[in-house]
């Protein structure tokens, strides 16, 4: 069970190391994404610096890595909601901290969304509810997302995956701290 867990671990950490943003902005620009704008190695950096174009296709990448991971961990261990939850933590660490950029890349939001779409799809049509609700109240996009995602591990816990809430608490903290530190 513990050689298992390494490899999904494994597995998983080099695909959340796969940073969109870091890559596209790279093969557009010659540029490394986290000398420019924010710093911030993440679709919303490459969105600022590349248009339309340059977000869309860093959240596509994003989405992409964490979906495959996961869907071949549920491939390998079916019905292992323990491994599915190590797969989406690794995925999570190898997004933020990626060996092949010195351990610098973004600040993993995609990442947790996608991972909740793949483990509990029903909590993000609640956190488009909640976000619509908090930028109405205080128009303030990054505040009203960071607020809204807490929505996601009640949902989880209330409206059918409470086996997941918890390792989406873990995953939704460390992207909250990140947010705080890393400005």
């Amino acid at each position: 069970m513990i050689l298992k867990m390494i490899l999904v671990a494994l597995l998983s950490y080099c695909l959340g190391s796969i940073n969109g943003a870091y890559y596209i902005t790279k093969w557009k620009t010659n540029m490394d994404i986290r000398e420019l704008g924010s710093g911030n190695a993440g679709a919303r950096n490459a969105g600022r610096q590349l248009g339309k174009k340059g977000f869309f296709y860093t959240l596509i990448i994003d989405i992409v890595k964490v979906i495959a991971a996961l869907y071949m961990t549920a491939l390998i261990f079916p019905k292992d909601e323990i491994m599915l939850q190590v797969s989406a933590f690794f995925l999570l660490i190898g997004h933020i901290w990626p060996v092949q950029l010195g351990f610098k890349g973004g600040k993993g939001v995609v990442v947790f969304l996608a991972s909740t779409l793949y483990l509990v799809p029903l909590a993000i049509v609640v956190l488009g509810i909640s976000m619509g609700f908090f930028y109405l109240l205080i128009r303030n996009f990054t505040i009203a997302g960071l607020l809204s995602m807490v929505s996601i591990p009640v949902t989880a816990y209330f409206l059918g995956a409470p086996q997941y809430a918890i390792g989406l608490l873990i995953l939704l903290i460390i992207v909250i701290v990140l947010h705080i530190i890393r400005k």
